[in-house]
């Protein structure tokens, strides 16, 4: 409600083809998704819990008690061994020492691999397996990185290799 106004305003529609593209990358990557769900779900009795995060298009589970730190997406779900998704984190190349780059917000990181997620359903893991799994050589979380960082540039095929 505007205040001075005294109206009310509803948030502005999203194009129908957004929408259908959202439900679709929503579908292609379910598989993932319910791996993810279950894994979080089995956090929920050893102190983690959950909750939907619109902004990153996932369903969260903070305090996940499993895994060195940070989090990992599976699908449309994050699990996350903190408890924000807006911990500020280092990039890969940085972990790596290859530069010394600012610290990126690590729900922008992840919102990256949800939306690589969507695009690529049941091929990401595959994928980001043969291209490096956790490394900084891995063209996905460089990706990622530049996503947290920029705001563009999640696909990960885009830019550098």
């Amino acid at each position: 409600m505007d205040a001075e106004r005294g109206d009310h305003r509803s948030p502005p529609r999203r194009p129908w083809w957004r929408v259908l593209a959202v439900a679709i990358g929503l579908l292609w990557t379910l598989p993932n998704t319910l791996v993810g769900l279950l894994a979080g779900l089995a956090g929920l009795p050893f102190g983690a819990h959950m909750h939907l995060n619109r902004r990153d298009w996932a369903v969260v589970f903070h305090r996940w008690p499993w895994g060195p730190g940070g989090a990992m997406t599976l699908g449309n779900v994050i699990v996350h061994t903190g408890d924000s998704m807006d911990e500020a984190c280092v990039t890969y190349a940085h972990r790596a020492g290859h530069c010394v780059d600012d610290p990126i917000r690590l729900g922008d990181h992840e919102r990256a691999h949800v939306l690589q997620y969507m695009v690529l359903g049941p091929l990401f893991l595959p994928l980001y397996l043969v291209s490096g799994g956790i490394s900084v050589r891995n063209r996905f979380e460089r990706a990622a990185d530049r996503y947290a960082a920029t705001g563009r540039g999640w696909w990960p095929w885009s830019g550098t290799p």
